[in-house]
């Protein structure tokens, strides 16, 4: 089975985020930090986590890209043993049971996204209207014969769906003073 990991390609998830996920975390879509906001008010590094941010179980920190890893039944276990405590700890399931059922949700959901080799990692890209939110995900593979990932050195993108109205400017966030993001 494969399940996600968060993964750092550059130091820039650090800035991008308020809290920024530890590389190697495993990782569910997240979208459920969302669900009582409005994200027209999102302003800053919350609204760059709403729009490209996928959350590490561990830490609850954000990671902008997660990768396809192999993983066993005793990995998916765990990961939904963790996500359910947090669910229990610090979003108000209202008890375990209750948090586990959420975190398998979760944790199937993103395993649905690892139909791609090991290895091919996957962004996400969120937008907010008329109360829904809307999910995208674009799998970013190493070219034939690379081995590795390094920033700005890749790759191949497929497209589930393009929105070209709303992107996250990375570098331009990473150069404003801190306070001042948009």
């Amino acid at each position: 089975m494969k399940l996600l990991k968060t993964i750092r390609l550059d130091p820039s998830d650090t800035f991008v985020f308020d809290h920024a996920a530890e590389p190697g975390e495993w990782a569910v879509t997240g979208t459920f930090v969302f669900a009582n906001s409005d994200p027209a008010a999102l302003e800053g590094k919350e609204r760059t986590a709403f729009r490209a941010g996928f959350l590490g179980v561990e830490s609850l920190g954000w990671s902008t890209l997660v990768q396809i890893v192999n993983a066993s039944e005793a990995d998916r276990n765990a990961a939904i043993e963790q996500l359910a405590q947090r669910l229990y700890d610090h979003f108000g399931a209202p008890d375990i049971q209750a948090a586990r059922a959420a975190a398998e949700e979760e944790v199937n959901f993103a395993q649905s996204l690892c139909n791609h080799e090991a290895d091919t990692l996957i962004a996400i890209h969120r937008t907010g209207a008329e109360g829904e939110i809307r999910e995208a995900f674009r799998t970013l593979k190493a070219r034939a014969g690379q081995k590795t990932f390094r920033a700005f050195t890749f790759m191949d993108v497929e497209e589930e769906e393009e929105r070209p109205d709303d992107h996250v400017d990375l570098m331009s966030l990473a150069q404003q003073p801190q306070g001042e993001h948009k």
